[in-house]
């Protein structure tokens, strides 16, 4: 407790108090700097009533109890608590308050971590875009840690990816061939090994490769910090402090690994997204339906919607096998597997990849199919399919066919007058019975008559004026009837318009439509102009 008049001079000190001020007795003057400025300040505000110049005082608590001013005595922190007394003296009474202050630091500092590593989470799980978030993690760790942070991927052969961040500067991305054994502790940080403590580093020993541009201030302090991935390492990340900077505290450390740990998981799950979107990719090639040209002088289209709009494989398939040569038939097949989605996809990859291996033997459409069905029958799917098998070959102008149905629903072949025809084949599905049974028919299109294969998906889409009527076959044929003398791609286009627009927004299920149309020009064809019938060259004798 100390004593001091109106007038700032020191009246009185206990002993606590001269134990406190060593350098302070009575008849000092506060302002003499023997008593700390900020409560001088104090008690010249108390006495004045209004807030002298000089230095800055600490604002007092607010509430009912009496104002109280805080500052640092010597190594601790106190609060002062003024009482007034007669003639102007004012008593003040220091209390000791470092360790509630020191813990207040310690959960603003442990808030201040909180918020960052929050916000760390968030902006680096937003992002499943691997360089992205490689960019995120540098900026972040240059903002909250450092003056500068450089990230290393795990090396690829002899070059690593690098990404180099400045506090306010843009991130800059580079690959190249590096030598991380020439950093201290990268090496095994990028196996996932526990970090070097900053403290074992030297600054001095840092590699140029491993300092961004234009950062030119001699380093002070460094921190290498793994980053943790699921099972295997992400990276590496190196944290710069100019000389003219604190070096790193062991918290700090702490801070950063914990930061690091965040980033990691975020690169392994960017960089696993990555790679099941690639392997995905790839498997889906092989199961999206093929686009269509034409081949040995005709005409092929073909269309493809899911049942789901944001699906795009499904049930429905079709494929077209040219031949070895244009002398050769052209193998087309158009099929719809039982069910929607993923596994019914996985079937019509089974079963195209199972008729091309068969298509050598395709002189004999029923043994084709009852080969495909042993193969059905003998797998783990439960699945059954419809197919119509086609073999395709040109004849001079005209297109000769060889229609097979297993259980579909049989071609439409359109004239050119417009009549639409359906071929008399028909048999039992595959996948389902011991043996299929089938009816192959042969059918001739003249130039621009066009054959024309599809799923029930087209005839079965649900809509009309109370939205539950079929579109059936009457309407299909109707439709097709108008295509009399288009192009291959023409007619698909319409039917499939047609059909889509019918079902609306409503449920539908796959459709797919694949024509086949005798040209109608006349092109110069590696195909030989022989006689319909005979198969002679027409003008030869």
């Amino acid at each position: 407790m100390l004593v001091a008049d109106r007038h700032g001079t020191l009246t009185f000190l206990n002993a606590a108090a001269r134990d406190l001020l060593p350098d302070a007795a009575p008849g000092t003057p506060l302002g003499s700097g023997q008593v700390p400025a900020w409560l001088a300040a104090a008690h010249g505000q108390l006495t004045s009533r209004t807030r002298p110049q000089g230095p800055r005082v600490p604002q007092p608590r607010a509430g009912n109890a009496p104002a109280a001013f805080r500052g640092e005595i010597a190594d601790g922190f106190f609060e002062a608590h003024p009482t007034e007394g007669p003639e102007g003296k004012v008593v003040w009474w220091l209390v000791d308050d470092t360790g509630r202050h020191a813990a207040q630091g310690a959960l603003d500092d442990a808030r201040s971590r909180a918020r960052v590593l929050a916000e760390a989470s968030s902006r680096l799980q937003s992002t499943l875009h691997v360089p992205r978030c490689m960019e995120e993690t540098a900026s972040m760790a240059a903002q909250h840690f450092a003056e500068a942070a450089v990230l290393v991927a795990p090396p690829k052969g002899r070059t690593c990816q690098l990404t180099y961040a400045r506090r306010g500067m843009p991130v800059v991305q580079a690959t190249l061939a590096v030598d991380v054994a020439s950093v201290p502790g990268l090496s095994e940080a990028l196996q996932g090994f526990p970090p070097v403590p900053a403290r074992w580093i030297d600054p001095a020993g840092i590699p140029a490769w491993a300092i961004p541009d234009g950062f030119t201030t001699p380093l002070g302090s460094v921190i290498i910090t793994p980053l943790p991935g699921h099972g295997v390492p992400a990276g590496a990340l190196i944290l710069l402090r100019s000389s003219t900077e604190q070096a790193f505290t062991e918290g700090e450390e702490a801070f950063a690994r914990l930061f690091a740990a965040r980033a990691g998981a975020a690169l392994s799950a960017a960089r696993l997204y990555t790679e099941q979107a690639a392997i995905t990719a790839t498997l889906m090639r092989d199961l999206l339906p093929p686009t269509l040209q034409a081949v040995a002088g005709v005409e092929y289209a073909g269309h493809y919607r899911t049942a789901e709009d944001h699906e795009r494989i499904g049930g429905d398939f079709y494929d077209v096998h040219p031949g070895a040569s244009t002398a050769e038939e052209t193998h087309v097949v158009l099929g719809d597997v039982a069910g929607k989605g993923l596994d019914a996809a996985v079937m019509t990859g089974k079963i195209r990849n199972t008729l091309h291996a068969l298509l050598p033997l395709a002189a004999d459409h029923q043994h084709v199919l009852n080969l495909l069905n042993s193969a059905l029958l003998s797998s783990h799917h439960t699945r059954f399919a419809t197919l119509v098998l086609a073999s395709v070959r040109r004849h001079g102008s005209r297109v000769r066919l060889r229609l097979t149905s297993a259980g579909h629903m049989a071609p439409l072949i359109l004239r050119a007058d417009g009549t639409v025809q359906e071929a008399a084949t028909q048999g039992t599905l595959v996948g389902a019975l011991p043996a299929v049974t089938a009816r192959t028919v042969e059918a001739v299109l003249h130039p621009g008559e066009t054959c024309l294969l599809y799923t029930d998906g087209i005839t079965e889409a649900r809509g009309g004026p109370m939205g539950d009527e079929l579109f059936g076959e009457d309407q299909l044929k109707q439709v097709l009837a108008q295509c009399a003398g288009f192009p291959a791609d023409a007619v698909v286009e319409r039917v499939q318009m047609l059909a889509s627009q019918w079902a609306g927004t409503g449920p539908h299920d796959d459709m797919a439509v694949v024509a086949i149309t005798a040209p109608r020009a006349r092109a110069l064809s590696l195909v030989p102009d022989t006689d319909d019938e005979t198969g002679a060259r027409r003008g030869s004798s």
